[in-house]
């Protein structure tokens, strides 16, 4: 049996849930019947380097964010006419409104968009985001299936216009063998904070956007720490780092440079999860389904996250849900996990493990893609 193509054309491929996601999932397909390429619009990237290594090509286009060139769609349906793929692949606005154009045009037989948040605001680092998506909503019927990761994300696209042939909603999936919980985590990242080792931490894992809010984060941060004040805070991320004024302006003002712990993109999240009291997402908005809270239950932390996309939906009753851009509400959950003891918060980790293996396997998440591909090609 010929193994079924599929080209996976991705905005980008710098660090994000969408990119982490496909790296999961490519890594994971069944490589006896799957032959898969990746192409990005604009560079490799980080997580395209990352896929390379797993023996797959990787092409970049090299565009500007929001602006295709002729070279450049030259280049694309080049790559398609001579891979000639059984599936073309979208993943993010972008690459959808520029995917199904040139899957149709280069004869690719199946085209599948990927949707990955649950909604978007109007400022002007969003204005090209949001055009491209009601773009994308007149053309939604054409594309042979529309993939969301949430069902906040389905009813906001419906809203907004979306009425494709059919929609799937696939969550993303979380790999328990590698996201799990290591009791000398705790040890070797205090010791490289230098912390005591009965300290608290709470913290988060996000680059830093505006959809993240982390000044709702150190607000919260500063609010705490005048009730708990041995807590301390740990952010890492791309962008999240010392040299960034504005947050640095942010944590000054809340007065806790002295609990406040900035590691920037780290490779080793899962150790970093692993050794937190708290594990926190402070999003505003935007966010369709969140892999950082995944990944913090995986590895039985417990979560206070925001009441945003489907992040109440994921946590459920093994952690505490807050109303978005509040750092009073934010504070106050922290402090109900650190109320109720190490014992109760181990248990409480321990049920958000549970319900990651029951709902969110990366196994389960990686069959669902596997079964609509082949249903796709008639196989």
């Amino acid at each position: 049996m010929s193994r079924i193509k599929i080209v996976h054309l991705i905005t980008g491929l710098n660090v994000g849930g969408a990119e982490t996601m496909l790296f999961k999932l490519l890594s994971n397909m069944d490589a006896g019947r799957f032959e898969n390429h990746v192409v990005s619009l604009s560079d490799i990237g980080v997580v395209g380097a990352r896929i390379r290594s797993l023996g797959l090509p990787v092409y970049g286009l090299g565009m500007r964010p929001g602006r295709p060139t002729p070279r450049s769609l030259r280049v694309l349906m080049r790559l398609l006419r001579g891979q000639r793929p059984s599936v073309l692949q979208s993943w993010m606005y972008h690459a959808d409104l520029v995917g199904l154009p040139m899957g149709r045009l280069c004869r690719v037989p199946r085209v599948v968009w990927n949707v990955r948040c649950s909604d978007f605001v109007g400022n002007s680092s969003r204005r090209t985001t949001g055009w491209v998506s009601k773009a994308c909503a007149t053309m939604s019927a054409y594309p042979d299936a529309v993939i969301v990761n949430s069902d906040a994300g389905r009813r906001f696209h419906s809203a907004l216009g979306y009425h494709p042939k059919q929609w799937l909603v696939i969550p993303n999936g979380f790999d328990l063998g590698r996201y799990k919980a290591d009791p000398r985590a705790r040890m070797r990242v205090g010791s490289e904070l230098r912390l005591d080792p009965s300290s608290l931490v709470v913290g988060m894992v996000a680059r830093y956007d505006a959809t993240k809010d982390h000044q709702t984060f150190v607000r919260a941060a500063g609010a705490l720490n005048t009730k708990r004040p041995g807590v301390h805070f740990l952010l890492a991320g791309r962008g999240v780092t010392w040299a960034n004024d504005t947050l640095v302006q942010w944590i000054d003002e809340a007065g806790v440079r002295d609990r406040m712990h900035l590691l920037g993109e780290r490779e080793d999240v899962p150790e970093l999860l692993s050794s937190l009291d708290i594990a926190t997402l402070s999003s505003s908005h935007s966010e369709g389904f969140p892999n950082v809270i995944g990944e913090a239950m995986s590895c039985e932390a417990p979560c206070v996250v925001t009441d945003v996309g489907d992040s109440a939906a994921i946590v459920a009753d093994s952690g505490i849900v807050v109303p978005p851009r509040d750092p009073t509400a934010l504070a106050a959950g922290w402090l109900r996990l650190l109320d109720l003891g190490p014992e109760k918060r181990s248990v409480l980790g321990g049920k958000a493990r549970e319900r990651v293996q029951q709902h969110y396997s990366l196994d389960h998440v990686v069959t669902r893609y596997q079964d609509l591909y082949l249903s796709l090609v008639g196989d």
